[in-house]
């Protein structure tokens, strides 16, 4: 029979395995503060943990595949992670645990913004700084923002991480309508941004093209009307492109 000591010093001895065995195996903390994942995420997943990983990886589900933001793990996200984790150079099973957030949270500003766009380059144009005034409400805005961002972060890795410029973001109806959009637009959802190389590289047709594989549902580029300076990229559900001076 053990003795009292014996007893405690087994129990002892168990819980700093198991403390170990957590520390080993759950995700690392983020170092920033603007979100953690507390579990490993694979295909049959669910959950607003999975909706906030998708919106991070959306850019990789493929050529012409506009993601949706669902909290369900299914075999687009499982795509989406996988070419992620390729893309980043990590070992890419499609299943997200301790590296694949590793990667995410080095990416992830504290605002939750990715690590080559900000907010303040997104936010309320015609000299005005903000998110109200257009089609759904500020916080709405703010999202969908977000999500073209982390977008736009793929694009600009799949372009071998040049720098892209965006030239215009969220627009109140007010500003769409005076500088020639319709008042109603992608722009006044937030859900759209327009961009170009800086100082010409890449080009306009580089972007417009790469564009196809980071989940943009809108994509107009040169050759279509007023767009021969930038590349206008939204996510739309479905798919509208038009680019003709560079094939699309």
């Amino acid at each position: 029979m053990r003795t009292h000591l014996q007893r405690v010093l087994l129990a002892l001895t168990l819980a700093l395995s198991t403390a170990l065995t957590v520390v080993a195996t759950s995700p690392p903390a983020s170092a920033d503060e603007c979100y953690s994942w507390g579990r490993t995420l694979s295909q049959g997943a669910s959950g607003s943990d999975v909706a906030e990983l998708q919106v991070r990886v959306a850019g990789w589900a493929g050529y012409g595949v506009n993601m949706a933001i669902d909290g369900s793990f299914g075999p687009q996200t499982t795509t989406a992670v996988r070419n992620f984790q390729a893309a980043y150079g990590l070992s890419a099973d499609g299943v997200a645990g301790p590296a694949t957030y590793a990667q995410i949270y080095a990416l992830q500003d504290a605002d939750c913004s990715p690590a080559h766009f900000d907010f303040s380059e997104v936010d309320h144009g015609c000299g005005v700084v903000g998110y109200s005034g257009g089609s759904v409400d500020a916080a709405t805005v703010k999202e969908n923002l977000k999500r073209v961002m982390w977008r736009a972060e793929a694009l600009r890795h799949r372009l071998g991480d040049q720098p892209l410029q965006v030239t215009s973001g969220f627009r109140s109806k007010a500003c769409d309508a005076s500088v020639g959009g319709t008042g109603s637009g992608q722009h006044t959802y937030g859900t759209a941004m327009d961009l170009t190389g800086v100082g010409g590289s890449p080009s306009l047709c580089t972007i417009a093209q790469q564009a196809r594989y980071e989940g943009f549902g809108g994509i107009f580029g040169p050759g279509y009307p007023g767009h021969d300076t930038h590349v206008h990229v939204d996510i739309r559900s479905g798919q509208v492109w038009s680019a003709s001076g560079c094939g699309i």
